[in-house]
């Protein structure tokens, strides 16, 4: 929680783990090292300070490949926003950072089970994302 917004609920809004037949399993089994994280934030304004976040996190592989499973996970974050909060760069930090940071834990939990239960179990992400970093690659 921070002074210029309060998680009022957070919950996964859809998520999905395709994966069509035994021999893309196999093989996806063997390339999954490969496989990346994409993420994509997006918000629309509910009413009276009240916003949803909703983080769309793909886990996928890029290549040309035609045997491939697909991961996916759109995870919703509603937050009320301080009554001062006007300025349009404080809001962009608090949706595409500052939200990110307190439910990112939360999603790449979400994620990983999706993936271990997936027959996948080895599955870790090494790096962690630093959305400060993001935010400040992208906005300044």
């Amino acid at each position: 929680m921070s002074e210029n917004y309060k998680i009022m609920s957070k919950y996964i809004k859809d998520i999905s783990g395709e994966t069509p037949d035994i021999e893309t399993y196999l093989y996806v089994k063997d390339y999954i090292s490969k496989y990346q994280l994409n993420i994509d934030i997006n918000s629309k304004p509910l009413k009276d300070q009240i916003i949803e976040v909703d983080t769309l996190l793909k886990f996928h592989d890029n290549s040309e490949s035609k045997k491939k499973s697909h991961f996916e996970m759109t995870y919703s974050t509603v937050i009320k926003l301080n009554k001062e909060i006007k300025d349009k760069n404080i809001l962009q930090k608090i949706v595409l950072c500052d939200v990110q940071k307190e439910v990112y834990p939360e999603m790449e939990k979400a994620l990983l089970n999706l993936l271990h239960t997936s027959g996948y179990p080895e599955i870790k992400f090494e790096k962690k994302i630093d959305f400060e970093e993001l935010y400040k690659k992208n906005f300044n």
